[in-house]
């Protein structure tokens, strides 16, 4: 190892934090990693309770790629189907076969084409898109819900995160059934998706995959030591200062979110910017049920504005060994603030709200319901909000100060999933060491 350097600090033991320690020491650069809480992880872990039911922040699934680049390839088990229905006006339209089948979003997405303009928000990036009316219906009553912002209010960048095509997504589909694997599409835009890359989820959970990047880095990761500030002079980070005792640093990696890395940087106002970013809170209510193969497919969207809840997912349909036999978890999705009604209720009060909303699409959901957990989070999802657009993007190059990186979904701004986390910081990293070298 590189002992002639000073150490590259990283704030944040989750996937991205544990991934470029990893990946910098592949590379003999010293590396310390500050972790808040009492264990790595963050999001990517799972919850398991006494009666075999596993919760996850999320439908979280894992590549088959990304588990053999992490070497736990062999841990994991294939997940054979993934599908996704919408639910609107009492009718299931998978998609995207169901969609396509509808006359009227067909007739509009057409309609839609042969108008060239530029759009200036996401509402209208999406009626160009898909057409007036699968973007009324569908499309903008779902990204209102999970961001809580009118699609006006966006960016029109929110479309990134929806790269994959219909045609790529029709082609995906036809893989899986004649592989009898979930072939991934839209889970990674950093790595090309095709047929021999598929879901699998990791026996034990999701937390498996930072354990085996944690093997070989117990002497330098510091549970229980937040971060109080990132020290930047003439604009270079030199820095941190935990617990009182400032740390110098070659560099300093934060997986924090945006607007928490505005607050902790002192000597700099080149990331005060990033103190107005907003993310959605979101509360995960995990429904205990008998019976399996209640919702029509793993995942539902309900772009009703009658519903408590956006999401449905039936994870057991995909991975059965999520729940006990006989039994199912299907995890209702909410967008809330914190603070307000919907995150101040209990566990009870909110696995009751989502029965009663469940009753027309599981008419019998009140006799299968015996219990939920719920899993809270302030920081689900980053909301592109336009007023901040030109700052986001100005961060997607870079945080204004050198030896400074902010990686991971939160540290990002951007709609990462887990592969993709992995390869743009084994990347970014690849680069940094060959700077420190």
């Amino acid at each position: 190892m590189n002992t002639e350097i000073k150490p590259v600090v990283i704030v944040g033991g989750g996937l991205a934090g544990l991934t470029a320690a990893w990946s910098l020491r592949q590379h003999n650069i010293p590396v310390k990693l500050y972790e808040a809480g009492k264990q790595i992880a963050g999001l990517a872990g799972s919850f398991h309770d006494p009666d075999g039911f596993t919760y996850d922040f999320g439908a979280h699934f894992v590549t088959n790629r990304l588990a053999a680049a992490i070497g736990v390839g062999a841990l994991c088990r294939n997940v054979r189907y993934y599908g996704e229905t919408v639910y609107l006006k009492g009718r299931n339209y998978t998609y995207p076969f169901g969609l396509l089948q509808n006359p009227r979003y067909v007739a509009s997405g057409i309609a839609s084409k042969l108008k060239r303009h530029q759009p200036k928000n996401a509402a209208e990036w999406y009626r160009a898109e898909y057409g007036q009316t699968l973007a009324n219906e569908v499309a903008i009553p779902l990204t209102e819900a999970w961001s809580g912002a009118a699609a006006e209010d966006l960016a029109t960048s929110v479309g990134d995160k929806l790269q994959a095509g219909i045609a790529q997504s029709i082609v995906h589909k036809l893989m899986a059934r004649f592989t009898q694997r979930a072939v991934t599409n839209g889970y990674s835009h950093d790595m090309p998706e095709n047929p021999h890359v598929w879901h699998v989820y990791p026996k034990g959970g999701l937390g498996l995959l930072c354990q085996k990047l944690a093997e070989d880095l117990q002497d330098c990761i510091q549970l229980e030591s937040p971060v109080e500030a990132i020290l930047v002079e003439n604009e270079q980070a030199v820095g941190v200062r935990v617990k009182g005792i400032e740390q110098p640093a070659s560099a300093v990696i934060s997986t924090a979110p945006c607007h928490i890395l505005a607050k902790l940087v002192q000597g700099s106002d080149a990331v005060k910017p990033l103190s107005s970013f907003k993310y959605r809170p979101m509360v995960f209510v995990n429904l205990r049920l008998h019976g399996r193969g209640l919702l029509s497919d793993t995942v539902v969207w309900t772009p009703e504005r009658d519903y408590l809840f956006f999401r449905l997912t039936e994870t057991p349909l995909s991975m059965p060994w999520l729940a006990p036999e006989g039994k199912t978890l299907i995890t209702a999705d909410i967008g809330c603030e914190i603070g307000d009604e919907i995150w101040q209720m209990s566990d009870e009060e909110l696995g009751e709200r989502c029965i009663e909303h469940l009753r027309e699409i599981i008419p019998d959901a009140r006799q299968r319901y015996f219990g939920c957990r719920v899993l809270k989070t302030p920081i689900a999802y980053p909301v592109f909000l336009s007023q901040y657009e030109e700052h986001r993007q100005r961060l997607a190059h870079s945080t204004g100060i050198s030896g400074l990186y902010s990686i991971g979904r939160n540290g990002e701004f951007a709609h990462l999933l887990m592969e993709d986390i992995y390869w743009r910081t084994t990347s970014k990293m690849r680069q940094l060491a060959a700077n420190l070298n």
